[in-house]
């Protein structure tokens, strides 16, 4: 089967940092389904992968965690799907990825894609909707049902995560939503996903919080650069507030200075389930499942904005370079081999 993989990390400055090849096309067994792939979005573990993980000798490693497709074959103990499926899933990190022709997914890890959208559309949501429902449900805790005004601040808001993420936030709670973005494009798309209100993270954000006529929030998701927000984060959470993060700080965090308030911190990694196997692994099939009903209900739309063609080593590369400017707004895509 064609797949583009590496053998080598190298900078997205070098050359041939991914590559075409082929490789054995994968056979079902146990609850795997093995997927045709149709439709891949790429997202920033991608390149960070790419550029650190060395594969072993004379191996390669094949990316992708974002992708719809036709199941094709299933092992002898799944019972969730059937040939001819469509499905989409984000997968798991510690297996070869979507960038191939067909892929091996547990369906636990696997739901049908919605009716609604084409296999390019759905391809931009599942990672970042599995991601955006694990901080805002299990590690925020915002109720998905009428409660107390919640207040939900969201940092880096343009990308894929914070893009969705508002989107549940809004058709699912009651929180107001408070986005962050810098440019003129950033701040549009935001405001058009639903956001209340628009922050510049540029500038100190408790300022920017405090000319919108609001002193604090009760929840933060921050999603890029949280060493360089932390104390304003902190100085802007009401006490017993919730922070929840995804990205890795290049800078310790003052943890310390959240005790006075007794804020709670949330690590949030959406392939914990499938790297430790964990009992409710099975918890993104549901997830997933909602989320194409939601989008199927018209409450959820898909959050592709850039398509860079046909799923081939030379278009990779380009979004790659791409994500790594760190100015994408919403997902890439690509579709088909």
């Amino acid at each position: 089967m064609k797949a583009i993989g590496y053998q080598h990390c190298r900078t997205t400055q070098e050359d041939d940092i991914l590559l075409n090849i082929q490789l054995d096309k994968p056979v079902a067994t146990g609850r795997d389904c093995l997927i045709e792939v149709k439709a891949i979005a790429v997202n920033p573990v991608d390149t960070k992968i790419r550029s650190t993980a060395q594969p072993d000798k004379g191996e390669y490693r094949v990316l992708g965690w974002d992708a719809t497709g036709v199941v094709k074959a299933i092992g002898d103990q799944v019972t969730a799907f059937k040939p001819g499926d469509k499905v989409w899933y984000a997968g798991a990190v510690n297996r070869p990825g979507c960038n191939a022709e067909f892929q091996l997914v547990d369906e636990r890890l696997v739901a049908l894609k919605p009716e609604t959208l084409s296999f390019c559309e759905a391809a931009a949501l599942p990672l970042t909707s599995l991601t955006a429902w694990e901080i805002l449900f299990d590690r925020l805790q915002i109720h998905q049902q009428p409660e107390k005004q919640k207040s939900l601040l969201i940092t880096g808001a343009a990308g894929g995560v914070g893009s969705i993420m508002i989107q549940l936030a809004r058709g699912l709670t009651t929180a107001k939503v408070i986005a962050t973005a810098s440019r003129e494009e950033t701040e549009k798309w935001v405001r058009q996903l639903g956001a209340h209100v628009v922050l510049n993270h540029h500038k100190a954000l408790s300022k920017e919080l405090e000319k919108v006529g609001l002193a604090s929030v009760t929840h933060v998701a921050s999603l890029n650069q949280t060493d360089l927000h932390f104390a304003e984060i902190v100085k802007m959470l009401q006490p017993q507030g919730k922070l929840a993060l995804i990205d890795t700080p290049v800078q310790a965090l003052d943890l310390l200075s959240m005790k006075q308030k007794s804020l709670s911190l949330h690590w949030e990694f959406m392939f914990t389930r499938s790297a430790f196997e964990t009992d409710d692994m099975i918890h993104q099939h549901h997830i997933l499942s909602r989320v194409a009903e939601l989008v199927d209900n018209g409450v959820i739309k898909s959050t592709m904005n850039q398509h860079f063609g046909s799923i081939n080593a030379e278009n990779l590369i380009k979004a790659h370079r791409f994500i790594e400017t760190n100015t994408s707004i919403g997902k890439v895509v690509l579709e088909g081999f």
